[in-house]
């Protein structure tokens, strides 16, 4: 993990620095209040309370922070990140005010990519002590969620193959007692045939496999989690451009996800009988690469024609969520970097929600508005099945006619789906082509949240 996991403490009077939070309506009666040296240092730093605006006011022999949000009194999850960037290391305390969610971001901003340089130049943490201790732990743990989404996308596929998305799912095994069981190379090709179709190109490091966690009591419901692992996607024979491969590393966003959600519930201990299921593949390109216009068996029984080769993460995710359906799980829930229709619909920052419920697609939307991570809703329509029709199989891969690029892969996942099974598709970028406070640019965790917000209303 690159942050630390003691950057909120629980508050015992601590030495430590106010910080005082304004806005722009507020900034002129709190200035008042302040002497006439510390509205000229304010001034010379053009502080005006605006959202984000950081302030450093002299006070006697030391001095106290400023911080501009939007509103005092009702925090975001990002309100205090900017403060956490941009203030000296040390230990600070808001003046009249608990964090609440801020912590969050206060704990995100502090992120850095350490794998390949030396950070050892870096300023040390911003600390941050609170009152509302019974937070800390659960608020912790979902920033360190959505720390391990960045670390696992922004590791390239070198390092962060499918084996190194097995050994980031045996140390979730071993630190939380689950059980994990690993399929790999040609012992795929009779169980899970799509899987081994799109990952038998790779070299043997880069073997593909399928890897489940097992964690929960047997008597609590069932709940699957599924993660597209494709770590790294050429597009296969229906090779990409070089501009579209840049980014491809990233392609396994859905596992990275799906694993760093299966830890959350874990630590904090859903009432859940928890299946995770992660296909890790590279779609990559050499003599026994799977072809456009070949025809896959399924482990559900489909065959499926390939119309596009780069169309690939929704053939491995069909066989995962075949195996759990097969459990008769309470309810799916899978994440994936599927289309770029999706972006193009809703850009990078929201990810697409599909869903067979109403009721399960409004408890997401909530959790995610709550916790600042909020999906929008993409339908699945029957008029589209259609448009999968092959003419020598039970389904194509892809479509033809260039539109609802997003709905239609989910209409495809849908078809692997146990029948009468509650299931949820997030659709995400995981990655932030630009930064934001608390939020680096690379990869993200994007529905993450939201899941297990709404995870934890339903089975906490």
């Amino acid at each position: 993990m690159t942050i630390a996991t003691d950057l909120i403490q629980p508050d015992r009077g601590q030495d430590a620095i106010a910080i005082h939070l304004v806005n722009s309506d507020s900034f002129e009666s709190f200035a008042k209040g302040l002497s006439g040296p510390q509205r000229a240092a304010l001034g010379a730093q053009k502080f005006k309370g605006s959202g984000y605006q950081v302030g450093i006011v002299p006070d006697g022999d030391g001095w106290f922070a400023v911080g501009g949000v939007a509103d005092p009194q009702d925090l975001s999850s990002w309100c205090l990140a900017k403060l956490a960037e941009k203030l000296p290391a040390g230990t600070y305390r808001l003046a009249d005010i608990k964090p609440g969610s801020a912590m969050f971001g206060w704990q995100t901003a502090q992120y850095r990519f350490t794998r390949y340089r030396d950070d050892s130049d870096a300023e040390g943490p911003r600390v941050l002590l609170t009152e509302d201790v019974a937070k800390i732990e659960l608020v912790s743990a979902e920033a360190q969620a959505a720390v391990l989404v960045r670390d696992l996308v922004n590791t390239p596929a070198e390092d962060m193959g499918p084996a190194g998305l097995e050994a980031e799912a045996e140390r979730i095994a071993k630190a939380q007692d689950a059980e994990i069981t690993v399929t790999r190379g040609d012992a795929l090709e009779k169980d899970f045939p799509m899987v081994h179709a799109v990952g038998r190109a790779a070299e043997r490091k880069h073997a593909p496999r399928l890897i489940e966690l097992e964690w929960g009591d047997k008597s609590h419901p069932r709940v699957a989690i599924v993660g597209k692992g494709v770590c790294f996607d050429s597009g296969g024979l229906d090779i990409k451009n070089s501009r579209g491969m840049l980014l491809m590393k990233k392609d396994m966003g859905g596992a990275a996800h799906a694993l760093a959600l299966a830890e959350l519930i874990m630590k904090a201990g859903l009432k859940v009988r928890l299946h995770c299921i992660v296909p890790a593949v590279e779609n990559a390109i050499a003599g026994n690469a799977f072809r456009p216009g070949d025809v896959l068996n399924s482990r559900k029984g489909l065959s499926v024609e390939i119309g596009n080769t780069d169309a690939e993460g929704r053939l491995i995710l069909g066989d995962a969520l075949t195996l759990a359906s097969e459990g008769e799980p309470d309810l799916i829930i899978d994440f994936a970097t599927l289309t770029g229709a999706a972006r193009v619909a809703l850009g990078p920052d929201l990810p697409a929600l599909m869903a067979r419920r109403d009721q399960t697609a409004e408890q997401l939307i909530a959790a995610g508005k709550a916790h600042d991570d909020e999906p929008w809703r993409l339908p699945l329509p029957e008029g589209y099945r259609e448009w999968l029709k092959s003419d020598i199989a039970d389904t194509n891969n892809t479509h033809t006619n260039g539109y609802a690029g997003a709905s239609v892969a989910g209409l495809f996942l849908d078809k692997f789906v146990g029948e009468d099974i509650d299931w949820a598709h997030f659709d995400t970028f995981a990655w932030r082509p630009t930064a934001k406070p608390g939020r680096s640019k690379g990869g993200a965790a994007l529905g993450l949240r939201a899941a297990f917000h709404a995870l934890r209303g339903r089975y906490g």
